[in-house]
């Protein structure tokens, strides 16, 4: 039967590499709420006419609204045989609405979760570096550039450190991950549809186990 694939993981945690490896080699599109409402402000459809002034005001965007921009995208030719959410649902409220539109489409629900002990997270997002010349990123614990503070492959040019990557930040936003993600992992796991991942190895590794879950082999 066909899955839609509810991934979750905190920042830095690698679940959006995850997600662009199972579009790539097994063919389910990789549906990101960010992703949506970037491309539907660019057209002059109804829904981006709701959307516009509530991401100009900053506010969050309704969970009925956004269902209707996820039942949307995901009605595509290209969601027929299952699909991967990347950063939806996020909350039980929305779990549930998309139990319905899963049943609507004729889809099993599965959630798979990049777990990765927060020690670890945080020296991947406190010492990720990033050259704003050609995008390569560093991390100083554990992919240094050969010298520190410039890119390897423009050594005139200074590493950028994100503001939402310093100390302070990502343990505020780690913190609010798990006290927001918490119900909803409750939510998966009681319906026995969580599988956990190991995230705190290479990419290959966890990308072996999370396949093995959406083939239903585990």
């Amino acid at each position: 039967m066909s899955k839609i694939i509810v991934l979750m993981g905190a920042p830095g945690a690698g679940k959006g590499t995850q997600a662009r490896l199972l579009q790539e080699r097994k063919g389910l599109p990789q549906i990101s709420t960010g992703d949506m409402f970037r491309s539907l402000l660019k057209t002059e459809t109804p829904l981006a006419e709701e959307l516009r002034p509530i991401l100009k005001a900053g506010t969050l965007v309704p969970d009925e609204l956004t269902m209707r921009i996820v039942r949307e995208r995901t009605s595509q030719p290209d969601c027929r045989a299952g699909y991967v959410l990347d950063g939806y649902p996020r909350t039980t409220a929305q779990a549930e609405m998309l139990e319905g539109l899963a049943s609507e489409q004729g889809h099993a629900l599965l959630a798979v979760l990049v777990d990765v002990p927060f020690d670890i997270l945080e020296k991947r997002t406190t010492g990720r570096r990033n050259c704003p010349v050609c995008n390569e990123i560093y991390n100083v614990y554990t992919k240094p550039p050969k010298v520190a503070g410039v890119c390897d492959n423009h050594p005139d040019v200074q590493l950028n450190h994100r503001a939402d990557d310093y100390p302070e930040t990502v343990k505020t936003r780690l913190e609010t991950y798990e006290r927001q993600t918490q119900p909803l992992l409750e939510y998966y796991e009681t319906s026995g549809r969580l599988r956990r991942v190991d995230g705190a190895r290479d990419v290959e590794a966890i990308y072996a186990d999370v396949e093995k879950a959406v083939n239903g082999e585990w």
